[in-house]
């Protein structure tokens, strides 16, 4: 985290600092949430991609070499296609994680209550998620605040609905 964030950092008072705004200087952006993300989740979804992919069974992969193709041919369309449930199985669990990473996020992506301005400056910007939204304001929420709070919490469960819906289709689009 330490790392990314002063790279960014550098990056932006550096070559890009006649382009960015002063606040979107600190490193603390939705880049360095980006790359965070991608670090933690990665490992999960290679795992089981991989056990997925060592689980095709080995005459697939051998009555296809005897047809004439070659690897890369078997791989593309013989391996991942039987794997494909087990990879798309990994992708939505790393997708699930990245949504649950709360406390990362609210560490490196800055943790601004502003919109930023529209644009590719935006990558560099500091905002907050919703899931850090809640997190940091649900000790201190009046009523009203309360409700908002768990209007937020609803849209993240929409979210999560339309991700696994759009996984059921997929599923079923490939079968």
């Amino acid at each position: 985290m330490v790392v990314i964030i002063d790279i960014i950092r550098r990056i932006t008072r550096g070559p890009l600092s006649d382009f960015l705004p002063a606040g979107y200087q600190t490193g603390y952006s939705v880049l360095a949430g980006v790359l965070i993300l991608a670090i933690m989740i990665l490992p999960t979804i290679i795992s089981i991609s991989s056990d997925s992919i060592r689980a095709v069974p080995k005459e697939y992969k051998e009555a296809s070499l005897a047809m004439g193709s070659t690897k890369w041919q078997t791989i593309y369309k013989v391996v991942v296609p039987a794997a494909k449930s087990g990879i798309l199985a990994a992708v939505i669990l790393g997708v699930g994680r990245a949504i649950g990473e709360t406390m990362a996020i609210i560490m490196v992506i800055g943790n601004s209550v502003q919109l930023p301005i529209p644009g590719w400056e935006a990558v560099f910007a500091p905002l907050r998620t919703l899931t850090g939204n809640i997190a940091l304001e649900m000790g201190y929420a009046g009523p009203e605040h309360r409700q908002a709070l768990f209007a937020t919490g609803i849209i993240l469960f929409l979210f999560i609905l339309i991700i696994n819906s759009l996984t059921l289709v997929l599923r079923r689009k490939g079968t």
